[in-house]
């Protein structure tokens, strides 16, 4: 999942940091948190653009400095999509305890 707090959005939390069971709903195209209560089972939906509350677990950061001549001054430099796609700092979250996910999920 993907999560944006507005001034920042290369925040990521990964489908084995969620509640457990999870899964990808196909037909929705959510992820859904399959919680079990006395009645049976029942689908909570991770909505778009809900709020929700995750935990730092990680953080990543990549060195994109661009590198300086080799010695190659006269030939064009090629950059790779890959190079070029390198996100500086990755923030990586969890929402697989208690009072974490939607809130929505918390409030009765």
């Amino acid at each position: 999942i993907s999560v944006s707090i507005g001034i920042f959005d290369d925040i990521l939390i990964p489908a084995d940091a969620m509640q457990h069971p999870s899964r990808f709903d196909d037909k929705e195209q959510l992820w859904a948190w399959e919680y079990e209560t006395d009645d049976g089972k029942h689908d909570l939906f991770m909505d778009i653009g809900e709020e929700i509350r995750f935990r730092v677990v990680d953080e990543i950061f990549v060195d994109t400095t661009p590198s300086g001549p080799d010695g190659t001054a006269n030939q064009p430099s090629e950059i790779s999509d890959t190079e070029s796609k390198k996100t500086p700092y990755t923030i990586v979250g969890s929402i697989s305890e208690p009072g974490l996910g939607l809130l929505s999920w918390w409030n009765s």
